[in-house]
């Protein structure tokens, strides 16, 4: 188990969707993180306390999570001094990246000496079988995105917690290191082997009372040249009977790939729906959660009424406002 709180770490981290990790610890179990460290160049903010290494250890912290989500989930050669203090003054290290904490001699030499852990979230630690694309009972609703980091773990988790307080039987399953170090359990689906991707997610989302609800987490998109991959196993591994389209307004282009256009909704529900039809032909789109972060609360009101007026879907920031709309459409 991996020892709670936390000293969130930020590194250098360019941009606050870079610290993704991070921004989804605080805003989803704020109790568990006692403050942040951040490097010189580092433009995220978590609205948390600055700490040193010591001061994060006298304020009651167990483990150092990396809370950066970088491109090719790497761990920069800047942190590694930042790391192997943390293990000397007493803190375990865990991290979701690609690049595993147990691969770096240096750290793994430390950690033993210390007689610390390093938690590598991004392993699978189940021999997933080869999906069967056989109908299990319960209900089941994939948040898609029109990319990445638009909001569709937030989306799922809102969804959870107002289906769960209207007494729901209803289960968020995570797909990603942030969903993982959140719940504590899930599927690190982008460390699976390709193959077995949509087992993985059959056997995160089984056979269930029919009145059940399982809210899987999005990953990637399927307009993303580089994670679309990822998204399709989602979507045939999860057979949803729901989607709901997820998006940030305003994005000119794919994250990481300027030269790749951001796509319509429209476009979004009609593939995401082709896709979702091969192995289960009754998935409807039943809402639109959008992530209205960089607007004012005026606009971010103007523009969701404008979406569902164009898409005649319910339209909402759940995180902003609520799922409860979202719900109602499920319901």
């Amino acid at each position: 188990m991996i020892q709670t709180p936390y000293l969130l770490f930020l590194g250098d981290a360019p941009d606050a969707l870079a610290a993704k990790v991070a921004q989804g610890i605080k805003d989803w179990r704020p109790e568990l993180a006692v403050g942040q460290l951040r490097l010189e160049g580092c433009n995220a903010d978590m609205g948390l306390a600055d700490l040193t290494i010591d001061e994060a250890v006298k304020a009651g912290a167990k483990t150092m999570v990396i809370g950066v989500a970088n491109r090719g989930g790497v761990i920069s050669g800047s942190w590694k001094n930042v790391l192997k203090s943390a293990l000397d003054a007493g803190l375990d290290l865990a991290s979701g990246l690609h690049n595993h904490l147990n691969d770096e001699p240096e750290l793994t030499a430390l950690a033993q000496r210390e007689g610390r852990m390093l938690h590598d979230v991004r392993v699978p630690s189940v021999s997933y079988p080869i999906a069967n694309g056989k109908k299990r009972s319960g209900k089941r609703c994939l948040a898609v995105g029109s990319d990445c980091s638009v909001g569709k773990m937030y989306t799922a988790l809102c969804m959870e917690r107002e289906m769960r307080a209207r007494g729901m039987k209803a289960t968020f399953r995570a797909t990603g290191q942030t969903g993982i170090l959140v719940t504590g359990s899930g599927v690190p689906l982008d460390a699976v082997v390709a193959d077995f991707m949509a087992g993985a997610i059959e056997h995160l989302t089984p056979d269930n009372e029919p009145d059940h609800w399982d809210l899987i987490e999005g990953q990637g998109s399927l307009f993303h040249p580089s994670y679309s991959g990822v998204t399709l196993a989602l979507i045939h591994g999860g057979q949803p009977d729901a989607l709901i389209l997820c998006d940030e307004p305003n994005r000119p282009h794919m994250r990481g790939l300027p030269e790749y256009k951001a796509q319509s909704l429209e476009l979004l529900r009609d593939t995401a729906l082709t896709m979702a039809h091969i192995v289960n032909p009754e998935c409807r789109v039943t809402g639109i959660a959008l992530n209205t972060s960089a607007m004012g609360e005026a606009e971010a009101a103007d523009y969701a009424a404008r979406i569902e007026d164009q898409m005649g879907l319910p339209t909402v920031d759940p995180y902003r406002h609520g799922a409860a709309r979202l719900v109602d459409a499920l319901e």
